[in-house]
């Protein structure tokens, strides 16, 4: 018997199978299957797919959602049949490595499959056909991820850990050992220097012609890849040479392209804005594992390993520039800048768009935010000005409270945060005087001594009254005595030379949007993180906790935490038309998660303190090997709380942000 459409207690899985039995009920079925918050509220475990022998390394859905792909350290590719939790075919892809990536090729009719592995090799295979179609050896270091686009059925990518980004066309025949063998799109070496490696690759679905790729450091790149010449793997005939990396040339490592196939404008970096100074000054190296653009081909979000998620607009870049690029001595942030030169009446204009009368029920996530400061509850302080913003976004006073929030908390970017809402509220309230100083603190504990000495200098010839605050001549005196020290200008310097290009790519870096915190991503260099819902309204991404997170894009805010794996999740990917997501990690299985039946049961798979679990990973990416293993066997740290000094509600207190001890690494 079918189950009735309009009962609640249904599952996903059941309206998939109606909707294809029942084809008059189709609309009202599909409705029921968009992502809602009900529907998220209920996500659970519906069914684990056993057949892999290792580590599902990646996961892929078909066009229609019909098949689901996974692939293993077993060296094996699964098809599925998630609905009725079948194995329709068992690929043995004659890899030699773990298999990274697979992707189906696009109008193939699900019969043509493309992976890439840890061998360094790429493979093409028809389901129909016995043997490869198209096999390709051009890597000499892993291939970690592979791209399609929909709208080239013919062509896709791959992203190398020996720096390559390469282009492949499937009806042209390819012999990897020929001078006639073009496919470089990006050599990667030629940029960022011998050790560059090509970690992730992500086509724009509705302008093709851009391809993002991530690599091992803090920089996002997009490409258009119309104005790249493509370009040979530059070939060495001495593989002993000491200015060789495998069997590739080196010895122009850094250098820039030798044939200029690369154009100076044909690139467009990212990166959030306080990692410019902290990636070659870290013990925790930085990598983006991950990164998708959304269906609507506007916006970029990218899984920084070592780091947090990030969300970059890539339309409208000149509300989120950078300024401080590779050997520039400017701001972090373009607000900063933007507020500098913004002139006298654009200010005005911009200030009379601050709502000082707050509505009643954004007046009441406010109290409740500050009451939660004033208890050293900083996270749920930031979650309810997170919802209170999402409210009313032209409010100076809720920007100017989560700064002084952030400023408290100090998890991994933090301080960048207040930074960038201080700059928000001054846009907003230009006399804002709390903020100001604010902006000289951040800008300090950023490391950028000379703009904090800009900005507190500044501070004190606009508000005089406040020139001989204990914490003013504090402040002075840490940035006066760290500009004498040069201790600064040390942290900006590259350990590696790059080339003129990549100064000038880095130069012009654009922002990030949002910024989803929470997870942990330290351990595997495969961690994912996806749009989830018809209109990404959710954000999803594993953890080294043995969990994944669920974020409500909207406000950024955690609202679901549950437990994926037994140690690491790496891989969730959505299905494309309904509220079912496919996950996988350190275990041999695949996990379909759906949403459950509202009968009152448990669901003994869901993590219930979500700010507990969030202020644990921030310690676990913070913590030395030694403490990560004791961790990992159960043990726990206490959460560190920085001492309170203020109440958090600008409108009643006008004291300033004391200097505090930061977070210990």
């Amino acid at each position: 018997m079918l189950p009735n459409i309009h009962d609640k207690d249904y599952r996903v899985l059941d309206l998939v199978r109606q909707r294809e039995i029942r084809d008059s009920m189709a609309y009202a079925v599909s409705q029921k299957l968009h992502v809602t918050e009900n529907l998220i509220s209920r996500l659970g475990l519906e069914k684990e797919l056993v057949g892999h022998a290792g580590c599902v390394n990646c996961l892929e859905w078909n066009e229609s959602g019909q098949i689901l792909a996974s692939a293993s350290d077993d060296m094996n590719i699964i098809l599925w049949d998630p609905f009725r939790y079948e194995k329709k075919l068992v690929l043995h892809t004659r890899h030699l490595g773990n298999i990274f990536s697979v992707k189906f090729m696009p109008k193939s009719n699900d019969r043509i499959l493309v992976s890439g592995a840890g061998d360094g090799m790429v493979r093409v295979c028809d389901l129909t056909l016995p043997d490869p179609i198209f096999f390709c050896n051009c890597h000499i270091g892993r291939v970690k991820r592979l791209a399609t686009a929909t709208t080239v059925p013919f062509l896709f990518w791959s992203a190398g850990e020996d720096g390559f980004i390469l282009q492949y066309d499937i009806r042209a025949p390819h012999n990897c050992k020929t001078s006639e063998c073009n496919n470089v799109l990006v050599n990667l070496v030629n940029h960022l220097g011998r050790y560059a490696e090509g970690k992730c690759i992500s086509v724009n679905p509705k302008r093709p012609e851009l391809i993002a790729v991530g690599a091992n450091d803090a920089y996002v790149r997009m490409y258009d890849r119309r104005m790249i010449k493509l370009s040979q793997v530059p070939i060495i005939s001495s593989p002993h040479s000491h200015m060789t990396r495998g069997n590739v040339c080196t010895c122009v490592a850094g250098g820039g392209d030798p044939d200029r196939n690369v154009p100076l404008d044909c690139a467009q970096y990212f990166i959030a804005g306080h990692l410019h100074s902290r990636q070659h000054n870290s013990n925790r190296s930085l990598t983006t594992t991950y990164l998708t653009f959304s269906a609507d081909g506007n916006e970029l979000l990218v899984n920084m390993g070592g780091e947090q998620i990030y969300l970059f607009d890539i339309n409208n870049p000149k509300n989120f520039r950078t300024s401080f690029g590779y050997s520039s001595n400017m701001y972090l942030g373009d607000l900063g800048k933007y507020y500098k030169e913004k002139n006298a009446e654009d200010i005005t204009d911009l200030s009379k768009r601050n709502v000082k009368t707050l509505p009643p029920h954004v007046e009441e996530l406010k109290r409740q935010a500050n009451k939660s400061f004033e208890q050293q509850k900083y996270t749920l302080a930031i979650n309810l000005y997170n919802k209170a913003i999402s409210y009313c976004p032209t409010a100076a006073v809720l920007f100017a409270n989560r700064a002084a929030a952030y400023m408290k908390r100090t998890w991994d970017g933090d301080i960048y945060a207040a930074l960038k809402d201080c700059q928000t509220t001054l846009l907003l309230d230009p006399g804002h005087v709390k903020a100001q100083f604010r902006m000289a603190r951040c800008l300090f504990d950023l490391h950028q001594s000379v703009e904090a000495d800009v900005e507190i200098t500044d501070f004190e010839e606009r508000f005089p009254d406040y020139a001989s605050n204990s914490a003013c001549k504090a402040l002075k005196m840490d940035i006066k005595e760290a500009i004498d020290s040069g201790r600064d200008k040390d942290m900006r310097q590259s350990m590696t030379p790059i080339s003129r290009y990549e100064c000038e790519w880095r130069y012009k870096t654009i922002d990030y949007k949002l910024r989803f915190c929470g997870h942990c991503n330290t351990t595997t260099d495969i961690k994912e993180a996806n749009f989830f819902g018809n209109n990404g309204q959710y954000i999803v991404a594993g953890s080294d906790d043995g969990s994944f997170f669920i974020w409500d894009r909207n406000t950024t805010n955690i609202i679901r935490v549950l437990r994926g794996d037994e140690r690491i999740v790496n891989c969730l990917q959505p299905h494309p038309s309904t509220c079912l997501l496919a996950t996988s990690g350190i275990d041999p299985v695949v996990r379909l998660w759906s949403p459950l039946p509202e009968d009152g049961s448990v669901n003994e798979r869901e993590i219930q303190n979500l700010e507990d679990a969030a202020s644990a990973n921030q310690i676990r990416m913070n913590s030395d090997p030694f403490e990560v293993m004791l961790m990992n066997m159960g043990y726990r740290f206490p959460v560190q709380q920085a001492e309170l000094n203020e109440d958090g509600d600008d409108n009643q207190d006008q004291s300033f942000v004391q200097p505090f001890n930061c977070r210990q690494s």
